[in-house]
């Protein structure tokens, strides 16, 4: 197997994209960089023509099929962004093609995929994660004999993806060193793309990559030095939440990349809400990764020059309530209790006025009162003002002699409300 991506390859990849994909900002974010000490660009594959830096990989593909592979059709599966780069392509290039997604990919994404590929494609909805769409895909492909568009695992969708990196080095100021480029993991065929043009051309970069801490299929491959299958993994960074890195791309990116960084999700929403109300960024969760990670690095890039690859803007609006949710989790301010109340009168009133006081915020009561019994239990939510005062609320429940469960994050009652 061919695993040396060269140079030629992406630049001729980027001699193909012209006038298909956008020449996308790379910014100077003022708020980063004064909180992290550092020269902070952002790379915005957001404003993509599909909002995310599929289509790079996806139209340099399908553009080299030959006619007789074009008539036959093509076939991609996908968790969303991908899908919409092919749609794209389809329809700009005359190709029938069929998309493959899982059935909880976000509304937003899908209604894209229909409006971008119109009636050049097909969309059919299977199983609950990418793997699964992806069994379905290549059936398909080997049923009809169509040609199978793989989202990361393929040298040309690696190439279209590296001229991201192209474009960085071409619009990075000039007598300025690149010290760090920091690139979102999903399958790793942006980070395989841009990291290996970027490296062949600056091979003091250093190249991050991150992963949500949920699905890291490119940390447990280069711990086991060979591509592993996760069993499960969180499915919330959608744009990233693969069991398999790709073979191809980790043998190219397992020789580039200096370190992985695991995100936690919680971590990647309050970046998500940052962005948006500091810059006025809307990104996907797998579009803040990159940011989320600054914090993991904040020592080695201080005062160092860094790149952050926001690399979709693809988001429902409706995730936004459970985005604000885990943001809130994640930084230690709302907080689920299971708590015993005595059923005589005025013992919720006491636990209101007393207990929670008026820095509490309830969010959530649910009072269950037992017949003949002497106490019943209710389910509370709370928003605090600040970490610190979880002590001072557990102290005054346990002054106040109330039985209670603090929820945790692995309790199936949490994973409910949350």
């Amino acid at each position: 197997m061919k695993t040396q991506l060269s140079p030629m390859l992406v630049e001729e990849a980027h001699a193909r994209l012209n006038g298909v994909v956008c020449r996308t900002p790379l910014e100077l974010n003022r708020n980063l960089s004064d909180r992290f000490d550092a020269q902070i660009y952002l790379k915005r594959e957001d404003l993509q023509v599909v909002r995310s830096y599929k289509l790079r990989g996806a139209y340099n593909r399908i553009s080299l099929l030959s006619l007789a592979e074009r008539g036959q059709g093509v076939v991609c599966a996908s968790a969303g962004n991908h899908a919409q780069g092919f749609a794209f392509s389809c329809r700009r290039l005359g190709i029938r093609g069929s998309i493959y997604m899982p059935k909880n990919t976000p509304r937003q994404k899908v209604d894209r995929v229909k409006f971008l590929g119109g009636s050049w494609v097909s969309l059919i909805l299977v199983g609950d994660v990418y793997d699964d769409a992806y069994k379905h895909a290549r059936a398909d492909a080997t049923k009809g004999k169509k040609v199978f568009i793989h989202p990361f695992d393929d040298l040309h969708i690696i190439a279209g993806q590296g001229t991201v990196g192209l474009e960085i080095l071409e619009q990075f100021p000039e007598r300025q060193h690149l010290d760090y480029v920091i690139v979102p993991v999903g399958g790793a065929g942006l980070i395989a793309g841009l990291g290996g043009y970027v490296k062949s051309k600056s091979p003091s970069t250093k190249l991050v990559g991150v992963e949500p801490l949920g699905a890291p299929s490119m940390s447990a491959s280069l711990q086991a030095g060979k591509v592993v299958t996760l069993e499960v993994i969180d499915k919330f960074v959608d744009g990233a939440a693969v069991k398999t890195v790709g073979v191809l791309n980790f043998a190219i990116a397992q020789k580039i990349i200096d370190r992985v960084v695991l995100v936690n999700e919680g971590h990647v929403c309050q970046e998500m809400i940052s962005l948006y109300q500091n810059d006025g960024i809307v990104t996907e969760p797998a579009g803040a990764l990159s940011v989320s990670a600054l914090d993991e690095v904040r020592e080695q890039i201080k005062g160092k020059t860094v790149v952050c690859v926001v690399s979709g803007g693809n988001n429902d609006i409706s995730r936004y309530p459970e985005i604000i949710e885990r943001s809130l989790v994640y930084r230690g301010l709302k907080h689920y209790f299971i708590v015993e109340f005595s059923q005589r009168p005025g013992a919720l009133k006491m636990y209101l006025n007393d207990v929670l006081g008026e820095l509490v915020d309830i969010t959530l009561f649910e009072y269950m009162k037992k017949n003949n019994r002497e106490s019943g239990p209710a389910l509370v939510g709370v928003e605090l003002s600040q970490k610190d005062d979880l002590k001072l609320l557990l102290r005054r429940m346990k002054k106040a002699g109330l039985s209670y469960e603090h929820l945790e994050k692995d309790s199936p009652i949490f994973r409910f409300l949350v």
